[in-house]
C-alpha cells in the first residue's frame, strides 16, 4: 500500500495542475471580459476535459488493485496523466496575442488537441489492463464502445473543420461522459 500512496501523490499533483490550468484559463472571462472573444465550442471542450480529469482521478482509485508496482508501470501512468495536462495547456495557452479569439485559436490547434485526445483513449486501455487481466476482461461493453467510438471520432475531428460538427461532437462527448459516470459510479 505504501507504493500506491507514493504513486497517487504524484498523480494528484499533475492532475491538480491540469485542473488549476483549466480554472485559471476560464476565470479570465470574468476577470477581463472582452479581452479575448469567448467561443462556446472551445468552452465545451474545456468542460469535457475538466469532467474527464475528475472522472479519471476517481477511476484511478482502482490502481490499489496493483499489488506490486514496477517503474515501467509508474512511468507509463505518469505519461498518461501528462497527456491530460497537455490537453489543458492546449486549451488555454499562455497568451493569445497572435489570435483574434478562442475560436481562431481552437481551430488552429485542433489537430494537436484531438490527436492527444485520441492517444488518451488508447492509453486508457493500457491503464485498464495494468489493473489486471480480471479487471480488464470484466470491463463492461460500454467501456469498449466508449473507447473505440471516442478514439475514432477524435481522429475524424482532426480532419473536419465544420463548426456544427465540432459543436455536436463536444456535446456528445460531454453527454456520454456524464451518462458513463452516472452508470458506473451510482450517481443519484
Amino acid at each position: 500500500m505504501q507504493e500506491f500512496d507514493h504513486v497517487k501523490s504524484i498523480f494528484g499533483i499533475i492532475l491538480g495542475l491540469g485542473l488549476t490550468h483549466l480554472i485559471k484559463g476560464s476565470v479570465i472571462f470574468i476577470q477581463h471580459p472582452g479581452r479575448k472573444k469567448f467561443y462556446f465550442v472551445h468552452f465545451l471542450w474545456v468542460l469535457y476535459v475538466f469532467l474527464s480529469i475528475v472522472h479519471f482521478w476517481w477511476w484511478e482509485i482502482n490502481l490499489k488493485l496493483i499489488s506490486k508496482w514496477n517503474f515501467s508501470e509508474y512511468i507509463f501512468l505518469i505519461s498518461y496523466i501528462l497527456l491530460f495536462y497537455l490537453l489543458c495547456a492546449i486549451l488555454y495557452p499562455e497568451d493569445l496575442k497572435d489570435y483574434n479569439s478562442y475560436e481562431d485559436y481552437f481551430y488552429s490547434r485542433k489537430n494537436w488537441f484531438f490527436g492527444i485526445l485520441a492517444i488518451c483513449f488508447l492509453a486508457d486501455m493500457v491503464d485498464t489492463a495494468l489493473k489486471g487481466d480480471h479487471y480488464f476482461l470484466s470491463s463492461q461493453p460500454l467501456y469498449y464502445v466508449r473507447i473505440s467510438s471516442h478514439f475514432i471520432l477524435s481522429l475524424i475531428a482532426i480532419k473536419v473543420r465544420n463548426k456544427t460538427f465540432h459543436t455536436a461532437l463536444a456535446v456528445f462527448f460531454i453527454a456520454f461522459e456524464v451518462l458513463y459516470i452516472a452508470r458506473f459510479f451510482n450517481v443519484e
